[in-house]
């Protein structure tokens, strides 16, 4: 990262990479190590794989756009899907299910942050963009 504004716009991205790998291979390889997840069955198995595999494709779009410019308007946007969509479904399970363990909630909290700072970033390179294009 070259200047504050890449570090601005990129920040995010970094930490979403570096929580949601780790958490992609636990999904796959050791869904008991956090959850009382017991996978008994072949499709289990693939199912949690699958999941781990959905994760790592969204870090390594992140990734793509942290490192090359041309990709960092997808990797936003898939970011602000991935981390809203995951907040908005546990929202959805907070008021179905009820309150999870803490760090669920807390969990919640730093995915509808991160998406909404996703947000920012788009909605200030776009302004950016513009008033560059009028200059």
């Amino acid at each position: 990262m070259k200047t504050k504004q890449d570090f601005i716009s990129k920040i995010h991205l970094i930490i979403s990479v570096f929580v949601v790998f780790p958490v992609a291979i636990s999904y796959g390889f050791f869904p008991d190590l956090e959850f009382e997840l017991f996978p008994k069955t072949i499709d289990e198995h693939n199912f949690y794989k699958a999941i781990m595999g959905l994760y790592i494709a969204c870090a390594f779009i992140w990734m793509l756009g942290i490192f090359k410019t041309n990709y960092l308007k997808t990797a936003l946007i898939t970011n602000v899907v991935f981390m809203l969509g995951l907040g908005f479904g546990r929202i959805t399970s907070m008021l179905v299910d009820g309150l999870p363990t803490q760090g669920y909630v807390i969990g919640t909290f730093l995915e509808l942050f991160l998406g909404c700072y996703g947000i920012w970033v788009l909605v200030t390179q776009h302004q950016r963009t513009a008033n560059t294009k009028t200059d």
